[in-house]
């Protein structure tokens, strides 16, 4: 079964345009994609989606086989685009340094400063709270409740708006990372 036997607006004149092309598409698919660097069946499936996307009215073309020339031609076009212009991830580019190294170190405590510094700076009773959610005697919610003299209950709350504001002031001042893949 194809997807024209579910359709029940394609006229018969299309399943028989589609029938009869398929030879004629399947190889111009075989013979325009390798040098777009796609794969045939890829290209042909576009094919065969662009002839399903045209208005019912316009289906079948009037040029069916110059249709399908055309139509394989200018995907591949667009396909040989796309592949210039995007990069496959070789995987031997770092995500981060190593954490032993000396350079994650000073990462790590360049981040560390600038995330103190930006929770300085947060309003209300955030820069405290947040600060003894990260002691490194890990405290516990009703330890943390009882030093700051707040409700158990209100702290999550309260935690969850004070890191939206600490990750919009952070996203502010932290650069973009480069684009990888598709650039644009």
């Amino acid at each position: 079964m194809t997807l024209l036997d579910h359709e029940p607006d394609r006229t018969a004149a299309t399943v028989l345009v589609v029938r009869a092309l398929q030879p004629l598409v399947r190889a111009e698919a075989r013979a325009e994609a390798p040098a777009a660097g796609l794969d045939p069946a890829d290209l042909e499936q576009t094919v065969w989606l662009r002839l399903l996307e045209r208005p019912t009215a316009a289906v079948p073309p009037r040029d069916p086989v110059r249709w399908v020339r055309d139509t394989v031609r200018a995907e591949a076009r667009k396909g040989r685009r796309t592949v210039r212009r995007e990069r496959p991830y070789a995987g031997t580019e770092p995500a981060a340094p190593a954490a032993g190294s000396p350079e994650g170190a000073a990462l790590g405590a360049a981040e560390r400063r600038a995330l103190r510094a930006a929770m300085a700076r947060l309003p209300g009773r955030c820069a405290r709270l947040l600060d003894a959610m990260l002691a490194p005697t890990d405290p516990t919610y009703r330890e943390i409740a009882g030093e700051l003299g707040m409700s158990q209950g209100s702290l999550g709350p309260i935690r969850s708006r004070c890191l939206g504001c600490l990750r919009r002031m952070l996203a502010a001042e932290v650069v973009a990372p480069e684009l990888r893949g598709r650039g644009r």
